[in-house]
């Protein structure tokens, strides 16, 4: 019986015959934290009188969520931080350097790696064919300590993708449909595994989108093969001599599949205050928003910027409605200058954030009052996480974010294009 790529790849790192349902010990090839997360993970470490870390190239520190500090509690904390990766000699990205998961997909994730980050949207790199996957501070800073972590190994939902998406569509509304389909349970510590001709519409900046989604089905990673989509990005990157080939067994065992056509898929948003809370764009029509949130690591990389700026270039957002912009790296920052898509933007009326998480979480850079509402290309509008448990936030594609801006209310982006 063949293998399944979350079986293959743990097989390989933990030097068993793994399936799903065992428990293996597998090596880990990077491992991180953030500034939310690491100072407990740093704490942690520290309590259980570790010294050195097991792989300090492989270990990294990323200021990401509270950059630059809003307050002085955190920036304590980012001293802890600073001081921990000067005595360790681990990697470190501050203030200004991006959101971890996009760092770690530009330059550190690669085909076959097992990657584990004290963040829920680890599962990013998935699109690179990574075991990638969030864990707890305290599970990571064993792996600080040993450089290696247990798993159980997930079964797997195979789903095939066919067709292209239609303009206007985008690989988001594609993650909040099946989210919306399946659910927010649908695939509690599964493995949801990609694959079908359709995969080769998808460029990668599609691939991390949908990959960074996995989670909020419940889904342990999201999984991509390794493919000439990846062997592109990478060289791109300047990464190529990474790439290796790495797809499932075509005999794998899949607990089920699901198989969605791209073509007639669109424009799609999560309502509050679930992801799986899905309707279709042109069935909002009228819900009136105060805030329009395009980044983050679901949608803050130069195709999403290139996408709002093409649709709001000339235009001017509406005077009721803020637009704020956050670049996911600083690659994609000077890209997007040098492009002219930030002149855009900014003409338009967005004010521009640096490279990071932003407004995502509700500590500063956005934060909603009361009774407000967002249109965010973020990944999760539980209550209270954009700052007011009394505000509402809606997800959506970086298309219908950008039309959103221009109206004052939830737009169907095929209406401005």
């Amino acid at each position: 019986m063949g293998k399944t790529l979350a079986e293959k790849i743990l097989s390989q790192k933990s030097g068993s015959d793994a399936r799903a349902g065992d428990i293996v010990i597998a090596q880990v090839d990077l491992v991180f934290a953030q500034d939310t997360t690491g100072p407990l993970t740093i704490r942690q470490f520290q309590a259980g009188n570790f010294e050195r870390l097991a792989n300090p190239s492989k270990t990294a520190l990323f200021f990401d969520h509270a950059a630059p500090s809003p307050n002085r509690e955190l920036a304590n904390d980012h001293q802890m931080m600073r001081q921990f990766a000067l005595t360790t000699g681990c990697l470190i990205s501050d203030v200004g350097g991006g959101v971890c998961h996009q760092l770690v997909a530009e330059s550190l994730a690669r085909p076959g790696d097992v990657i584990v980050g004290a963040d829920s949207h680890t599962v990013t790199a998935g699109a690179l064919g990574a075991f990638a996957t969030g864990m707890g501070s305290s599970d990571v800073a064993i792996v600080f300590a040993l450089g290696k972590t247990w798993f159980r190994v997930p079964e797997s939902i195979r789903i095939l993708i066919s067709g292209n998406l239609g303009r206007g569509v985008m690989a988001k509304d594609l993650a909040l449909h099946l989210i919306g389909s399946i659910g927010a349970d649908g695939a509690t510590y599964q493995a949801l595994e990609f694959g079908g001709e359709g995969l080769a519409n998808l460029k990668m900046s599609d691939r991390l989108t949908i990959a960074n989604m996995a989670v909020e089905a419940g889904a342990k990673v999201g999984l991509f093969p390794a493919d000439k989509v990846t062997r592109d990005y990478l060289s791109h990157q300047k990464q190529g001599d990474y790439f290796r080939p790495l797809s499932a067994d075509a005999d794998a065992s899949y607990q089920r599949q699901i198989n969605i056509n791209l073509a007639p898929l669109e424009p799609t948003v999560a309502q509050p205050h679930q992801v799986d809370n899905t309707a279709l764009a042109r069935e909002l029509k009228g819900t009136k928003i105060d805030q329009v949130f395009i980044g983050t690591c679901t949608n803050g990389r130069l195709e999403d910027i290139a996408t709002a700026a093409q649709i709001l270039k000339g235009k001017k957002r509406h005077p009721r409605t803020r637009l704020i912009i956050a670049p996911a790296s600083p690659q994609v920052m000077l890209d997007a200058i040098s492009t002219s898509y930030i002149r855009a933007l900014v003409e338009a009326g967005a004010a521009i954030m640096p490279p990071g998480c932003a407004a995502c979480l509700g500590l500063h850079q956005g934060v909603l009052a009361g009774g407000e509402a967002c249109l965010s290309t973020a990944n999760r509008n539980f209550k209270g996480r954009m700052g007011s448990p009394q505000a509402f936030i809606y997800l959506g594609s970086p298309a219908t974010a950008a039309a959103t801006a221009i109206t004052g209310e939830i737009t169907d982006p095929r209406e401005v294009l």
